[in-house]
């Protein structure tokens, strides 16, 4: 098979039944430790530039330092086959289901409002345990994945919708059509209150929609709106942040093992820039620092603080952040981009990055008076990557959303993030401790999914994908390979439905998985 290398080893091919992109793991930017807040990979794997996607960018090419560009802790989980789900990488066990009442239908009748979701977590007996909780927005958010795309607000079919989380274990809810519903009413409660009010006065929740890839502030009160529910269970401690002034200008969070910058940027850059100035950065001594993705950001937001009760942005004091005046001619505070895009509707679309609200979440709501607090600090919204912003006098959307465009950045380093292979505390490399080869994800999928493997030495590999007859459906890889960590994207859009197999032999190492195609 013919390959075509693309920067750090990265190789693409294709044919009738499939294409792939075959990422070599051959350097790194610390290992993380023992922590107790891992944030999870957002999984997005694909490469965008400022409207679609492209081949993946070499250092030093425009749009390189993105999501995809960096691998940090690959979202693994276990079906304990009781309805729960154990997340391998945070420790914390989650109900698998939407479907608290047992009919088999996720539906109205099994949203709660905010505070009876939380209180009836006392007597959730799912799996035979009888401590769960109703979790944080931290919790919740770590189920995020950027690989989904939104559904279209006026959509009434699912049909090839791609949720923001991995429904192989979750299964994932919709809006109720018959109740009167959006099937982007897919919203999920936590137990995180805002200390503000939204909407011109309303006592606001935060909840993540895994079917819009948003958090947002929601009513808390009854009757105005009900929501879906997962409960979580151990590790108390996930998202409890530990940060250490280190004296240079740097703050590590010993929770995430992650190093951020004090100070931000001070002034608002679109999405190409915030990248660029990312990856050619020096300070203290490091020369690795890069655009945080979406959840490595949010871990750092101080939900108990906000510009209308403790006059500062939703972030520890010992933050530095750039006071701005808001749309409404307030002191506030910015927001802040992501290396991660966001997708609508097709995760071809690349026309929007997910930013982070570090002040309030401001849109054009004429009932309350024009420009308020529409999501509240701390919410995770999107923006163009591109445009002029003055083009959007009175927001965007149903709910008028700030179009700012030029959003701020706060710089990272540190954390489970390789570019290629680990390297060791004194920057040296070192390989995968064994052969793996790791369940794809999503699965099941329509039409591409990620195949993952590692490998502890150079090996001749070959990766096959085979139908329930045994009959070879495609070849991904047949070659001699480094030691290290892959990532093959495999596009199944010419095969049909269906249960098929992939195998990887690696020298002796020989391992088969089930993937599951569905139209």
């Amino acid at each position: 098979m013919n390959f075509t290398f693309f920067a750090t080893r990265r190789k693409k091919n294709s044919s009738l039944l499939a294409f792939f992109i075959l990422v070599a793991l051959n350097g790194v930017i610390w290992a993380q430790t023992d922590t107790t807040y891992k944030v999870v990979d957002t999984g997005q794997i694909l490469y965008y530039n400022n409207s679609t996607t492209i081949t993946a960018p070499s250092s030093g090419q425009s749009f390189y330092g993105q999501d995809a560009n960096y691998s940090g802790n690959t979202p693994s989980y276990t079906d304990n086959g009781d309805s729960t789900i154990t997340d391998n990488v945070t420790g914390l066990m989650w109900t698998k289901s939407y479907d608290l009442n047992g009919d088999g239908v996720k539906n109205t009748d099994d949203k709660m409002y905010a505070d009876d979701a939380k209180t009836a977590a006392s007597s959730c007996n799912t799996g035979g345990y009888t401590d769960w909780r109703l979790p944080t927005i931290k919790e919740l958010y770590s189920l995020i994945l950027f690989s989904g795309a939104e559904i279209n607000p006026t959509a009434t079919s699912t049909a090839g919708v791609i949720p923001f989380i991995n429904t192989t274990y979750f299964d994932i809810g919709y809006g109720d059509l018959s109740a009167g519903d959006r099937l982007i009413d897919a919203q999920v409660a936590t137990s995180t209150i805002y200390g503000s009010t939204t909407m011109g006065g309303d006592r606001t929740m935060f909840g993540v929609n895994f079917v819009d890839g948003r958090i947002k502030g929601y009513p808390a009160d009854a009757p105005i709106k009900k929501y879906y529910v997962l409960y979580v269970r151990d590790n108390t401690e996930y998202g409890i942040n530990q940060f250490e002034d280190n004296g240079d200008g740097t703050i590590t969070d010993n929770a995430t093992g992650l190093m951020w910058m004090k100070d931000d940027y001070g002034t608002g850059v679109n999405w190409e820039s915030a990248l660029s100035y990312a990856e050619v950065f020096e300070y203290a001594d490091y020369t690795d620092w890069r655009l945080p993705n979406a959840k490595e950001l949010q871990s750092i937001v101080d939900y108990t603080r906000s510009p209308a009760i403790t006059n500062s942005a939703a972030i520890d004091t010992m933050f530095n952040c750039t006071q701005i005046t808001n749309e409404a001619g307030a002191a506030d505070y910015p927001c802040y981009w992501t290396s991660t895009t966001f997708s609508s509707q097709s995760t071809s679309d690349g026309k929007a990055a997910v930013y982070i609200s570090f002040g309030r979440a401001m849109g054009y709501m004429p009932q309350f008076g024009g420009w308020v607090d529409v999501h509240g600090a701390g919410a995770q919204r999107s923006d163009p990557k591109t445009g002029d912003p003055s083009q959007y006098p009175y927001g965007h959307g149903p709910q008028g959303d700030a179009i700012r465009i030029y959003n701020y950045v706060r710089l990272v380093r540190g954390g489970n993030v390789t570019t290629d292979l680990h390297q060791d505390q004194f920057g040296s490399a070192i390989a995968p401790d064994d052969f793996v080869l790791n369940q794809n994800y999503p699965n099941p999928f329509n039409p591409s999914t990620t195949i993952t493997f590692e490998l502890p030495s150079e090996s001749f590999v070959s990766l096959k994908v085979y139908n329930v007859l045994g009959k070879e459906v495609a070849t991904l890889v047949s070659e001699k390979l480094v030691a290290g960590r892959y990532d093959v994207i495999f596009n199944g859009s010419q095969l049909t439905s269906g249960v098929y197999f992939y195998r990887l032999q690696a020298g002796s190492f020989i391992e088969t998985r089930k993937l599951v195609l569905l139209r």
